[in-house]
C-alpha cells in the first residue's frame, strides 16, 4: 500500500470496500459524508484539474471498524524525485472533521510532505458537500504551486548539515511537542541512525525529515495531516533561506530540464 501505513487496528482498503461501510443517518446538526463518494470526488477532480500529472497510485485505509478513512492519491510529473500527492480523510463517528490537503510524495520511500499552505478542514454540517467540492477545485488549482514550493523546501533541507547528535536533539523536540509519539521517536531514531534507503544516508535535514515522515505513516488518521504540517513548518523555520538557494532543475524522462519557481 503506497504512501500509507495504518496504526494498530487499521486496515488497507480498496475503493469498492469504502462503499460497503454503512453511513450514519443525517440529523439537524450532522451531515455525514460518504467515504466512497469523497474518494471518488477526489479522484475525479484531481484527474480533471491536475494537468501535466498522471495518477500513479491510490491508497485507502480504514480504522475503527470503518468509522475513520484516510486516502492518498499520488501523481507523477516531470520531477524524478518527488510526485504530487493529495490526501483526504473522513469519519462516521464524529472523531474528526473532513480534511483535504495537497503536497508531495518521495518516490524512493512513498513518504508524504504536506505543508500548511493548502489544507482544508470542514465540519459535518449542512451544505458540507457544497463547500467540499468548491475547496477541492480551489486546492487543485493551487496544488502545483504548493508542490513546487515543497520541492524547493526539500532542496533547502538538504543544505542543513547535521551530526548524528543534532538529529537526536531535533527528534527530542519533535517528540516533546507531540509531532511524534514516544514509540515513533524510537522508530525515527533508528531510521536516522541506519536509514533503510540509500538516498537518506547523508547527514542533513532532508534525511532527518524523511526519518520522521517514515514513522508518521503509522499515525492515527485524525492526526496524519496536522503532524505532517507541523513537521514541515518545523524544518522550514531553520532551513537555508530560499533566496540563497539556486533554482533546482530536474531532468524529465524526455531529457528536458524543468525548473521550479
Amino acid at each position: 500500500m503506497n504512501g500509507l501505513m495504518l496504526h494498530c487496528g487499521g486496515k488497507a482498503a480498496n475503493l469498492a470496500e469504502l462503499d460497503l461501510i454503512p453511513m450514519p443517518e443525517a440529523t439537524e446538526t450532522y451531515q455525514p459524508v460518504s467515504h466512497y463518494h469523497l474518494a471518488r470526488k477526489a479522484l475525479t477532480v484531481t484527474q480533471d484539474l491536475l494537468n501535466g500529472y498522471v495518477l500513479s497510485s491510490q491508497s485507502y485505509g480504514l480504522a475503527r471498524d470503518g468509522a475513520q478513512m484516510f486516502g492518498v492519491l499520488q501523481f507523477r510529473g516531470t520531477n524524478t524525485e518527488m510526485g504530487l500527492s493529495v490526501g483526504f480523510r473522513n469519519s462516521y463517528d464524529h472523531s474528526m472533521v473532513v480534511g483535504f490537503a495537497s503536497g508531495a510524495s518521495v518516490f524512493v520511500c512513498d513518504n508524504l510532505a504536506l505543508s500548511g499552505d493548502i489544507i482544508f478542514m470542514r465540519k459535518h454540517t449542512k451544505k458540507v458537500w457544497d463547500d467540499l467540492e468548491e475547496k477541492m477545485i480551489t486546492t487543485c488549482y493551487r496544488a502545483s504551486h504548493n508542490y513546487n514550493q515543497i520541492a524547493l523546501d526539500a532542496e533547502r533541507f538538504k543544505l542543513i548539515e547535521m551530526t548524528e547528535d543534532d538529529g537526536f536533539g531535533h527528534l527530542g523536540v519533535l517528540c516533546g511537542h507531540d509531532v511524534i509519539g514516544p514509540r515513533q521517536f524510537v522508530a525515527a531514531r533508528n531510521e536516522w541512525i541506519k536509514p533503510r534507503h540509500e538516498a537518506f544516508q547523508p547527514r542533513n535535514g532532508w534525511s532527518l525529515y524523511n526519518a520522521v515522515t517514515e514513522v508518521l505513516k503509522s499515525s492515527p488518521p485524525q492526526e496524519v495531516m496536522e503532524r505532517h504540517v507541523e513537521l514541515h513548518d518545523y524544518f522550514k523555520a531553520f532551513a537555508v533561506p530560499q533566496q540563497a538557494l539556486p533554482m533546482p532543475a530536474y531532468r524529465s524522462e524526455t531529457g528536458d530540464v524543468v525548473l521550479f519557481g
